[in-house]
């Protein structure tokens, strides 16, 4: 970000004067002397997170294509299904409301959880602050905000509910997990396994390994220990965690491919479009 200074007049309350006008900065007219392509990454980010949102809302406001009976396949998009208008075998947590109208997606409830979590987590504001607000879309490139009041005002100031999000996001988690285990179903109604089955596992797994290597979690865990010598499980715990964190962009972009990638292929499986691959059963 842009280097900033408290502005005296504000009186501490969060309202910061700076960017590259600020009093005692280097006064350069040209926004940005970088001679690359430094417009690429942003413009990349943009159109991916929009087409994955287009995606997104697309399928959850189907209300068809989300269940396979046969082999109890259950899109991430549509979990938990507790509605009368879910088809009885896909309402693992039982019903808990009547029929939904046309385009009201049937885990409408879910959903803005794991809407908060992501627009809430660190990686995410540093590509849509970039991206999106150009604040600043690149290293040594000016941003075109004349002021920056940083996370201190709403609606920015909500990014600080962040740690609540997380925790409710482990149930979501939580909830993909008993889902991808229901997967394995057979057409007899035994034991089977499936390419469907094998999606799931994979996208649940690194939905934890997402989960995981938040920043919440990581203080959650060793943040406010003082001796590690005298907690050495948490101190182990807090050494794996802290090295999933490094990793955490990787895994915010891999969770949305895996999400995509799962509720593609169950949609197409339910659909008839194709015909999901047995391992057994």
């Amino acid at each position: 970000m842009s280097e900033t200074r408290l502005d005296p007049a504000s009186g501490g309350g969060g309202s910061v004067a700076g960017g590259v006008g600020a009093p005692g900065r280097a006064q350069i007219p040209e926004r940005t002397l970088r001679g690359d392509r430094w417009w690429v990454q942003p413009v990349i980010i943009v159109t991916l997170l929009v087409l994955w949102l287009l995606y997104a809302l697309v399928r959850t406001s189907m209300q068809r294509y989300y269940f396979v009976e046969t082999y109890h396949y259950l899109t991430p998009f549509y979990s938990p299904c507790v509605t009368a208008s879910c088809v009885p075998e896909a309402r693992h947590l039982g019903t808990w409301m009547g029929e939904l109208p046309p385009l009201v997606p049937y885990a409408f409830f879910l959903l803005p959880i794991l809407l908060g979590f992501r627009l809430t987590c660190y990686y995410y504001r540093k590509a849509y602050y970039r991206s999106f607000w150009l604040s600043p879309p690149a290293c040594a490139v000016a941003e075109p905000h004349a002021r920056y009041t940083g996370e201190t005002r709403f609606p920015l100031i909500l990014q600080n509910v962040h740690r609540y999000f997380f925790y409710a996001a482990l149930v979501v988690s939580g909830m993909n997990t008993l889902d991808a285990f229901d997967g394995f179903h057979g057409k007899d109604g035994g034991i089977g396994m499936g390419l469907g089955t094998l999606i799931m596992l994979v996208n649940a797994g690194f939905l934890w390994l997402y989960t995981a290597s938040c920043h919440s979690c990581r203080h959650l865990i060793g943040g406010r220990l003082k001796h590690f010598s005298k907690h050495p499980v948490r101190y182990r715990a807090w050494t794996v965690v802290s090295r999933l964190n490094t990793r955490h962009m990787q895994l915010a972009w891999t969770t949305l491919a895996t999400l995509m990638v799962t509720d593609a292929y169950i949609a197409l499986v339910a659909s008839g479009a194709v015909t999901d691959l047995r391992f057994f059963n």
